[in-house]
């Protein structure tokens, strides 16, 4: 996930320094699955590339209202206890992913030149075996969330601090404005 310090002030031009990563996650396909809604997610750290412990998330895909009923559907996996895959018992916990610095600003430059006004978003991305093209974006994702990656609570709660006292500063002016939203 990145997120725009240039989506604050949409009238100032947003540079790539105002865009940071924040978090990374390696989401590790399952056998036989549609999505990869059906992984193991791998905490990754921003910072050096070593993937962390796994966990799941597939408990937020169940559909129908008796998935909502107490002891049906826990809202969050309790830990990052996985470090194999389950599929072939292939270590993955300890594995560095390579060049993690030129993952982070492929994604930190899309998010500058492609939606700076976009506080958050996600990122799919593929590492590859062709030296041609090492790292690729799958897609952008505008509806994110941190799936379970680990990230710097304070950058990310000062950023969205920053956010609403700017909103409120917009709608006082819009208040004494006499401006109507729909």
């Amino acid at each position: 996930i990145t997120q725009s310090r240039g989506a604050i002030d949409v009238t100032k031009e947003c540079k790539v320094e105002d865009v940071t990563a924040l978090s990374c996650v390696f989401r590790a396909g399952r056998k036989n699955a549609q999505t990869d809604h059906d992984s193991i997610l791998f905490d990754v750290d921003v910072k050096t590339g070593k993937v962390l412990g796994g966990t799941t998330n597939a408990h937020w895909y169940r559909l129908g209202l008796q998935e909502c009923l107490p002891g049906r559907c826990p809202w969050r996996s309790s830990d990052h206890a996985v470090t194999h895959h389950p599929d072939g018992d292939i270590p993955v916990t300890g594995s560095v992913v390579p060049d993690i610095r030129e993952m982070l600003h492929l994604v930190e430059t899309s998010h500058q030149k492609m939606c700076p006004d976009v506080p958050l978003v996600g990122w799919d991305v593929v590492l590859s075996a062709d030296e041609k093209l090492p790292v690729c974006l799958l897609e952008v994702n505008l509806s994110c969330n941190f799936f379970r990656g680990s990230f710097d609570r304070k950058v990310y709660l000062d950023f969205l601090e920053d956010m609403a006292v700017k909103m409120q500063a917009m709608r006082l002016v819009a208040d004494r404005e006499g401006k109507k939203f729909k």
